[in-house]
């Protein structure tokens, strides 16, 4: 699962950085989506130890009576630009000083290498799967690793369009295992209708709101 909607006025790339907490927009899409999941056989539920994926992941515990794994391999990609503002003609890239660091989107140049993301979530992911084996489990994480370990998976190449990424806000990518092999991967948006538009899967950039993609 992606986080919910989060707190952030000033409009900057949060990455890793402490004290950044959902909205209250967010704690709603929380809810909702362990009210679409209070049916379900859980037996694990895991978050990155970001604040905003702590606190997404707490409602869906406490429907279950379960505990929040804390599972470092969960968080957020690194990226240089995290503390700085990342709009659409308003941001870093402006800056001449930080036109070295997009020179190779293969890797990517400006932030944690693809492949590292990958070992990493993969990792997360089997260690769920282990302690859930035959039932089911939930980990909250963020949308770029969340998507490269589905492209992964899905057999696709690593680096991408950022605007394809097909991983709103609250979102749920669903890896079916078979033993220890993924078999299928599935996606849903129960919150979809609290999620403002141009935060959507897929939705254009707009000038003044791209500062406001969550990650």
């Amino acid at each position: 699962m992606r986080h919910g909607e989060v707190e952030n006025p000033e409009g900057i790339l949060y990455g890793r950085l402490p004290g950044y907490h959902l909205s209250a927009l967010g704690r709603r899409m929380a809810d909702r989506v362990a009210e679409h999941l209070a049916g379900r056989d859980i037996t694990h539920v895991g978050a990155s130890p970001l604040e905003r994926a702590q606190e997404t992941a707490e409602p869906i515990a406490k429907s279950h009576g379960l505990d929040i794994a804390t599972d470092e391999r969960l968080i957020e990609a690194g990226n240089v630009f995290q503390g700085k503002t990342f709009g659409v003609g308003d941001g870093a890239l402006r800056r001449p000083g930080n036109w070295r660091h997009v020179v190779n989107p293969f890797k990517p140049s400006w932030g944690e290498p693809y492949v590292e993301q990958v070992v990493r979530m993969k990792g997360a992911l089997d260690a769920a799967r282990d302690a859930a084996r035959g039932h089911e489990a939930v980990l909250v994480s963020h949308q770029l690793p969340i998507w490269i370990v589905r492209s992964f998976v899905e057999r696709r190449r690593l680096w991408h369009d950022p605007r394809r990424r097909e991983c709103t806000l609250a979102s749920l990518t669903t890896f079916t295992y078979q033993g220890d092999r993924i078999v299928s991967v599935g996606y849903s948006e129960p919150a979809r209708d609290l999620v403002p538009a141009h935060l959507l899967a897929g939705a254009k950039p707009v000038k003044g709101k791209g500062k406001a993609f969550g990650a």
